[in-house]
């Protein structure tokens, strides 16, 4: 099973509450809603493709509370977000959150250590495992080297101000063979990000040889 990473981001690559101020205020985090602005005509259409392909999705506690609690109010049969949270197959990584506490459709609870879970679960599934949001488990799969490929949205916004970031310090260095991006309405611009190099980004210098710039 393929793990997909698929995330908003801003332009200094905070992901913490994008939908709006109260979403997630953890850490004294106040610069929430940065994604609301923008028309959703443009950048819509996107994440609907996203949920069309996945096969199950995986969250963390936090994360899985906020979509849990939001959710299962948007009703709406056109929905495709709605459609696949609330009916679709569901995977929640934590060692505290109780049966009853994660009963929301499909979902199962991985307990333990995230990591060996997670590539159990892959190991023996097909299809595409999607992970939405879920900021520290995101951190845990990067540096396990276990992301196939990350899909994001990056939004032509500086947050500022702290915020949980997609790749915060002390991440492991990483390079990708297969990078695309595409340009949306309103300046947004989607990026797909597959074959990872762990260890593997490449550094090299300018150098000035008979007054030409080269690289060494």
């Amino acid at each position: 099973m393929q793990l997909s990473v698929n995330a908003f981001v801003s332009l200094d690559g905070v992901m913490q509450g994008p939908g709006g101020p109260q979403e997630d205020p953890t850490g004294g985090f106040t610069g929430g809603g940065w994604l609301v602005p923008f028309d959703v005509a443009g950048w819509g259409p996107v994440v609907d493709a996203w949920f069309s392909g996945t096969s199950a999705v995986l969250l963390g506690r936090t994360t899985f509370a906020m979509m849990r609690e939001y959710w299962p109010l948007v009703t709406d049969p056109d929905n495709r977000v709605a459609a696949v949270l609330n009916g679709g197959r569901k995977y929640v990584v934590s060692s505290t959150l109780s049966d009853e506490d994660a009963a929301w459709g499909d979902t199962t609870v991985l307990r333990g250590d995230p990591v060996t879970g997670v590539r159990d679960l892959t190991a023996r599934g097909d299809g595409d495992l999607q992970v939405h949001g879920s900021w520290q488990l995101v951190r845990a799969l990067h540096d396990a080297g276990l992301v196939d490929v990350y899909r994001l949205l990056v939004f032509p916004v500086v947050v500022g101000g702290g915020g949980k970031r997609l790749f915060d310090e002390g991440v492991m260095p990483t390079g990708f063979d297969h990078p695309t991006a595409t340009a949306l309405p309103g300046g947004v611009v989607s990026v797909e990000l597959r074959g990872a190099r762990q260890g593997g980004r490449e550094t090299r210098s300018y150098a000035v040889q008979d007054g030409k710039e080269s690289i060494a």
